[in-house]
Formats: structure tokens, C-alpha cells, sequence
């Protein structure tokens, strides 16, 4: 009973969970070639989840962020990096990211000529933030004609599922500009875990 009513109460009322994803859709050959090279695609196919809202709502209502578990009726649910392989398709057992990252003007300034080529469109009160609307804006306005232009789509696409997605945070606007080295060599983004 508790269930259905509140299903009627989400349908009702649809706007209590951001839409903070990309609407799915269908790309091009070179992008989902480029997609599965870098194990990015299954996450990039994940965003249909946003449909579910009743199963989303009952979700944040059922997690406890100061144990990291959803309470459920059958006990407490916690989840592990093989859920992570399993849902997302991402590497658990590749090479670790962490390292100090430099939060500077010139390093967000190089980074992003070499990711996106060109001047970032950064937060004015934090330097080390990138607009998503100017990442997505880049993206969608690839030719798509040559490789450079499908990596630099790419690119774009995994920057924003990173920031959106995977280390999704209250911000829908801005992404840090950390996760930018990981995506300089196009060809070592799926040998990160």
C-alpha cells in the first residue's frame, strides 16, 4: 500500500528528482567504437535509469550517507565496487587514480586547450571549475568528420558523465577540473580503475 501510494504521489509531482543526465541517444559508428574503447559506453547507456522515478525516490529516501548503505525491509544494502563493474561496466582492477591535482588557473587553461581545444568557461568565484553547459556545448557541435573531432567528442561526453554521473555532487553547472588529466591520453582512459 505504502508503495503504490507513493508512485502516485511521484507521478504527480515528476520534478522531485533533477534531471541531471544527457538524454539518451544514438551515436554515431566512430563514437560508440571510440565509447567501448575507453569502456565508457554501458555508462553512457545507464542514463535511461532517469525514467524510474518512483525506484529513484524510494532509493534517496532509503539511504543513510552516515553509513553509505540503503535501509531496506530485508536489511541494509551497501555497494561494492563489483556493483560498479556490474552496472556501470567500469574497470575495479586497472590503475588507480589518485594523485594531487593542481587546481591553478594555467593548469585548468592547458588542460582545457588540450581536452576540449579551447579557453574554458570556469566558475568566477572557483577557478577550478568548468561550465557543463559550455562542455556540452563543444560536444554537440563536432563535425564528427574526422578522429580528432570523435575523440574530442568523446572526451566531452566522459567528462560530463564523470562529473554528472559517477561523482555527481548538488552542482549540476560546474564540473572540477580534476578529472581533466585523465583524459589526455585518449588511449589509456579504460586502463584507469
Amino acid at each position: 500500500m505504502y508503495i503504490v501510494k507513493l508512485i502516485k504521489n511521484i507521478n504527480a509531482n515528476r520534478n522531485l528528482l533533477p534531471l541531471k543526465l544527457d538524454q539518451p541517444e544514438t551515436w554515431h559508428p566512430a563514437i560508440d567504437q571510440a565509447l567501448q574503447t575507453t569502456r565508457f559506453y554501458q555508462l553512457s547507456k545507464v542514463e535511461v535509469i532517469r525514467r524510474h522515478f518512483a525506484l529513484l525516490y524510494a532509493l534517496v529516501e532509503r539511504w543513510r550517507p552516515e553509513t553509505h548503505m540503503f535501509v531496506m525491509p530485508v536489511g541494509e544494502v551497501i555497494v561494492t565496487m563489483e556493483d560498479v563493474l556490474h552496472i556501470f561496466g567500469l574497470p575495479i582492477d586497472k590503475e588507480v587514480v589518485s594523485d594531487w591535482i593542481d587546481s591553478s588557473h594555467d593548469f585548468l587553461v592547458t588542460q582545457s586547450f588540450a581536452i576540449f581545444g579551447s579557453k574554458p568557461q570556469a566558475n568566477s568565484s572557483s577557478k577550478s571549475y568548468i561550465n557543463l553547459s559550455w562542455v556540452r556545448h563543444i560536444r554537440d557541435t563536432q563535425s564528427l568528420d574526422t578522429w580528432e573531432s570523435v575523440i574530442r567528442y568523446v572526451r566531452c561526453h566522459i567528462f560530463c558523465l564523470l562529473s554528472t554521473t559517477l561523482f555527481a555532487d548538488k552542482s549540476t553547472t560546474y564540473a572540477h577540473a580534476k578529472y581533466l588529466p585523465l583524459l589526455q591520453n585518449f588511449d589509456q582512459i579504460g586502463n584507469n580503475s
